[in-house]
């Protein structure tokens, strides 16, 4: 599975709704041919060119003003005479909207053109940002899925990423405080740190130390100089699992706990150890506590940010997560990590009617019976 889904429906052809301007030109020639002459229906006409400067290119928007104008002309002859004075004004009237119309075709054609052009230089972006995880890490299989709840955002403050070390997978997924380029930023340090020292500090304490320098006191202060407010920070789970050793061994930074699926359950790796968020450690002084949960052949975790857990629904009811994978525990147990996230996806989805109110990210790893022994690629530079 592809890490970023946009999840609205593709443009459908817009051919069809040209079948609209033109049917009201033809409707308002035949009917003001018809009436009697003191009714006038040929200001109606002005509607079909500015009708179709909303979904139609300047040049189909040009083409409908001048069969409006035509269309105009053949009542004018019909009726009276294009010299008539009534007909006059209403075809340069007419002549007149058409241009103006055409105008505005070509500025949204123009932006939406640029659009796409961002989209395209948003999409190169976050392949080095926020590179997909690999499907195969020794054991493990890994799945990912990132959903922006902007309409045109690829990436946001929402991040994961994965190293192998000599011994084992190690992962990390996290929330940036706040959205936009602040969010983006911090999360580009954690991502950054982690994939420098994933694979050199010996042990998770070690490793969240080093994160936590990404965003410390002088992150801090950038963040309070932006908005006003002395806080920033980023939520993160690490974990460490093991190539031979049926456990996971985790740091909590003030992040959602996972879930880990197996034997017909869904059981929260919620330890005694949770630790603040990333950046806020040196004003909480608290010590980095390492967690370790069994993690067998068969099982899945789930890693997954707030976005998913706080995704509401009409009634504004938090969406139910735990539950969902519960009445999915059999069934998940079987599944592959990817087909597991695209359920989970769909469901999110259609339960917060097709739009979140936050980023989501989520992550599914499933250790199999056997090791690959297969390193996980170095992510791309970031120059």
């Amino acid at each position: 599975m592809h890490p970023f889904r946009r999840d609205h429906a593709p443009r459908p052809s817009r051919r069809w709704l040209l079948a609209v301007p033109f049917a009201l030109i033809a409707a308002v020639t035949v009917v003001d041919v018809l009436v009697p002459p003191e009714v006038h229906l040929g200001p109606f006409l002005i509607a079909a060119p500015a009708v179709t400067a909303s979904f139609a290119g300047p040049r189909t928007t040009a083409l409908v003003g001048a069969v409006a104008v035509v269309a105009q002309t053949v009542v004018a002859l019909a009726r009276t005479s294009v010299t008539d004075l009534n007909h006059t004004y209403q075809i340069v009237a007419l002549v007149l909207i058409s241009v103006i119309a055409t105008f505005f075709a070509h500025l949204r054609e123009r932006d939406e053109k640029r659009m796409a052009r961002l989209r395209s230089i948003a999409h190169a972006a976050q392949s080095v940002v926020l590179p997909p995880l690999p499907e195969r890490a020794g054991p493990l299989r890994i799945a990912s899925v990132y959903l922006a709840a902007e309409e045109e955002a690829q990436v946001g403050g929402d991040l994961f990423a994965a190293a192998r070390t000599a011994s084992g997978t190690r992962l990390l997924i996290g929330d940036a405080r706040g959205k936009g380029l602040d969010a983006i930023s911090e999360a580009s340090l954690v991502l950054g740190a982690f994939r420098v020292t994933a694979r050199r500090e010996p042990g998770l304490r070690e490793l969240v130390g080093r994160l936590e320098a990404g965003v410390g006191p002088a992150e801090r202060a950038r963040g309070a100089a932006a908005d006003g407010v002395d806080e920033a920070f980023v939520t993160a789970l690490v974990l460490d699992v093991p190539d031979h050793e049926p456990l996971v061994r985790l740091v909590n930074c003030g992040h959602p706990p996972p879930l880990l699926i197996g034997r017909g359950r869904v059981t929260p790796l919620e330890g005694t150890g949770t630790g603040p968020p990333l950046g806020l450690s040196d004003v909480l002084a608290a010590d980095v506590t390492v967690e370790t949960f069994p993690f067998a052949a068969g099982d899945v975790l789930l890693l997954h940010t707030d976005g998913v857990t706080e995704a509401r629904d009409r009634s504004r009811a938090f969406y139910p997560l735990t539950e969902r994978l519960a009445a999915w525990a059999a069934a998940a147990a079987q599944d592959d990590p990817a087909a597991l996230l695209e359920r989970l996806r769909a469901d999110l989805l259609t339960y917060a009617g097709g739009r979140l109110g936050d980023d989501a990210a989520l992550v599914a790893v499933r250790r199999t019976t056997a090791g690959t022994g297969r390193p996980v690629p170095p992510p791309p530079p970031s120059g």
